[in-house]
């Protein structure tokens, strides 16, 4: 089964960074879609970043675009986080994501690591 799993995460206080990186089992996920979506009590899902293999396109939540680059390593079937600038808000479980369609949408990716917590203190 492929398998996806994050490391990286911590406490960190607000201002500073954290990079986060999701491992894959196979070879088959490194080029499809991969995204980092976070989740905290009561509430949906949150997508927050993600990137293709061919070209390489990005795209980010607004809450976190130009503090967050998410990245790639297909030789190492690795996708990073670097998470800049960190606040409050940004508590939460972060979940790495592979899919072969869609960016946004939870529901458009197949495979899904088992999160990591990132707690950012005031």
């Amino acid at each position: 089964q492929v398998q996806l799993v994050e490391s990286g995460g911590g406490l960190v206080q607000a201002g500073g960074s954290l990079r986060l990186s999701c491992a894959a089992s196979g070879r088959t996920v490194s080029n499809s879609v991969r995204a980092w979506f976070r989740q905290t009590p009561g509430k949906e899902r949150e997508f927050v970043a993600a990137i293709n293999g061919n070209p390489g396109y990005t795209t980010y939540a607004e809450s976190v675009r130009g503090r967050f680059t998410i990245s790639r390593d297909n030789a190492k079937n690795t996708v990073y986080l670097q998470m800049n600038s960190l606040k409050p808000g940004d508590t939460a479980v972060y979940y790495c994501a592979a899919g072969n369609v869609g960016l946004r949408a939870a529901q458009s990716y197949n495979y899904w690591g088992q999160g990591t917590q990132v707690t950012v203190s005031s």
